[in-house]
């Protein structure tokens, strides 16, 4: 490859992933599976709503991602690196974390305790980012959180992946597992002394196509790795991958026979999802907007990936949404008929932040009374109008109705832009009976007296029902 193809090449990368936000797919570009299995799941999939996500890893202790290895992404990424300017050195020294990360605070059981109060229904879990450092006891490289480097190896709670996927599961959430297609650490995919010196950027440092035995390499060390996941570690649900430059495509091609691996891991559990992020096709079962929400309804499977905090990886100093602001977020993306997965980074001693833990259990506590209006439902029009959010579920039509703040005053009438016929509203969370009354832009509610004492809820819920309206 040319010099001028490399530079067509990284702009087009460049717009894929843009300061380490992701595009997602166009539903053009989404393939309906085949499976009948796959398509029951993707309904069980619509069904959960909300996921936790978590990003961690030895990166937790300088609060910067991997990103900050590539070179061709330094301009952003490396933003926050204010001990050198030494890039090659920084490389090192990020690469060395594994010595000293400890997280002896780890405490998997009380994770999954928190997840299950927050009303998480799956877990997303980066068993691997984009710096190739494993999550897992894997037996493919030593860089990895049982390896002898790392002093959490003699842990009883070392095999991370393991600890945190037997906890979710046994408070009945499901599992995914993150897993970067990339790996900078691995000699096969950032190989030394190739054409690319010291230069780095998020693809191999080779040409995949004149280097076939290399790449090959590479391939079966990439399905050696996810094979272990699918076999050694319990029911996994979904396959979350991440790194979609990593594609068979493009000036560079990078085709790992995706398709070989996930039809292999389907053999041992069948009811697999594939989430092969940015690159459409039959693997990409659900698309997933990043740190985004749709601008409207999508006609495929999809999963808004946003965090309570302001990144991915732990942050000393984040500032972490409010239980307020997240069922906003959420009730937007469930209202256009996707799921949400909110991330949280761990600290690098092994615990959850406070402030992002007290977010998720305000989230919880409203998810308690509120749920129905969420878990299990589909689209209906009007979908996300002004302060409503829309959801259904058989005849019932909920309308959720969203404070943007405590100190908002809550009018005696509320307004409800639902033209349909409906047979009867309730106030859910309430016995009280509310008056009703249909106008030309919808309907209109009075609130009992109950409802305008003290400061505004984050929502009022109204559950309708479809039919003839009383005359």
């Amino acid at each position: 490859m040319n010099d001028m193809e490399i530079k067509e090449f990284q702009q087009a990368e460049a717009q894929e992933v843009k300061e380490g936000v992701h595009g997602y797919s166009s539903e053009t570009n989404w393939v309906k599976p085949e499976n009948p299995i796959t398509l029951e799941r993707l309904e069980w999939f619509k069904d959960q709503k909300l996921a936790l996500m978590m990003h961690w890893g030895p990166y937790s202790q300088i609060e910067v991602e991997s990103w900050i290895l590539s070179d061709e992404d330094g301009d952003w990424a490396r933003k926050d690196v204010d001990w050198t300017s030494d890039y090659e050195e920084m490389k090192r020294e990020y690469f060395g974390l594994n010595r000293t990360f400890n997280p002896f605070r780890f405490q998997p059981e009380l994770w999954a305790e928190i997840a299950a109060e927050g009303g998480f229904k799956y877990l997303i879990f980066t068993t691997k980012h984009h710096d190739g450092f494993c999550m897992w006891d894997t037996h493919t490289t030593n860089y990895r959180i049982t390896g002898s480097e790392t002093p959490f190896h003699a842990h009883r709670y070392a095999d991370v992946c393991k600890h945190v996927f037997d906890a979710f599961r046994s408070k009945g959430l499901a599992i995914a597992t993150y897993f970067s297609k990339a790996d900078w650490q691995s000699p096969y995919y950032w190989a030394q002394g190739m054409e690319r010196g010291r230069d780095t950027w998020r693809g191999p440092s080779y040409s995949p196509e004149e280097y076939p035995w290399l790449w090959e390499q590479f391939v079966d060390f990439t399905h050696e790795q996810i094979m272990e996941l699918m076999t050694r570690y319990g029911r996994i649900d979904i396959l979350w991958l991440d790194a979609g430059w990593v594609k068979d495509g493009d000036l560079v091609k990078q085709d790992i026979r995706l398709g070989e691996v996930v039809e292999r891991a389907r053999q041992t559990q069948p009811w697999l999802l594939s989430a092969d992020r940015t690159v459409g096709g039959p693997y990409e079962n659900y698309v997933t907007p990043e740190q985004t929400i749709p601008q409207r309804p999508l006609n495929v499977p999809w999963e808004s990936c946003i965090t309570i905090g302001t990144q991915w990886a732990f942050k000393y100093d984040d500032q972490y949404k409010s239980g307020r602001e997240l069922v906003r977020i959420l009730m937007e993306v469930v209202s256009k008929g996707g799921n949400l997965a909110l991330n949280v980074g761990p600290q690098p001693d092994g615990r959850l932040p406070a402030g992002a833990i007290k977010s998720i259990k305000e989230l919880g506590a409203w998810m308690k009374v509120y749920g129905e209006a969420v878990y299990g439902t589909r689209v209906c029009r009007p979908y996300f109008a002004g302060s409503c959010a829309f959801t259904s579920k058989g005849n019932t039509v909920y309308c959720t109705y969203l404070y943007e703040s405590a100190d908002e005053a809550v009018s005696k009438v509320v307004h409800i832009p639902y033209q349909e016929p409906v047979s009867g509203i309730e106030l859910v969370g309430s016995d009280a009976l509310l008056q009703v009354e249909r106008t030309p832009e919808g309907i209109s509610i009075t609130l009992p007296n109950c409802e305008l004492n003290g400061q505004a809820p984050i929502a009022h819920v109204f559950r309708m029902q479809k039919g003839e309206e009383a005359k």
